[in-house]
């Protein structure tokens, strides 16, 4: 039996949510009990360096490192499909935006689930407990920020090389 294109996306993505929605209870129940909210707590960021050293530690260069080459990838398919550099387009292009936010989703969907997904498992390892807040911001930014910087780098540097030469 062959498994349909995306079902890995589809089991990933919904890993991720029902991972959210679980831990949901016990963050509202945090919050109320303490009354802050932990990601915006000075225990968050007291406990930010134990992610480092920890299980799951090396997500921090493999994660970073395959939206590197997801970025690298999306960047020369932009300049293939002769859209603007990533970032610029998002931000200054309003007729490349939605094409470029479709691509970027479609391309870093997956690292963002198992971001989620491991930020998650990292911090029942380490604190006994999962602060959904956490998960959905750390992961994500592992992978969206050097996503977004490679493929707007290649973009940029693929069309400075492959520039027509000037004629005089």
């Amino acid at each position: 039996m062959k498994l349909p294109r995306n079902f890995f996306s589809t089991v990933m993505t919904l890993a991720a949510v029902a991972i959210l929605l679980a831990a949901l209870p016990s963050a509202v129940r945090d919050t109320l009990e303490t009354g802050r909210i932990y990601l915006f707590s000075q225990q968050f960021l007291d406990e930010l360096p134990q992610r480092f050293s920890g299980p799951g530690r090396f997500r921090f260069i493999l994660q970073p490192l395959i939206a590197v080459v997801l970025g690298w990838r999306g960047g020369l398919a932009d300049v293939r499909a002769g859209r603007p550099p990533y970032l610029y387009g998002l931000l200054m292009s309003g007729e490349h935006r939605r094409e470029l936010m479709r691509t970027g989703l479609t391309a870093v969907r997956n690292l963002i689930a198992m971001g989620i997904v491991l930020d998650a498992l990292a911090q029942l390892l380490i604190y006994g407990q999962v602060h959904p807040g956490a998960a959905l911001v750390i992961g994500p930014v592992l992978i969206c920020l050097p996503y977004a910087v490679a493929r707007a780098l290649t973009n940029r540097i693929s069309r400075m090389i492959h520039r027509p030469p000037m004629e005089h």
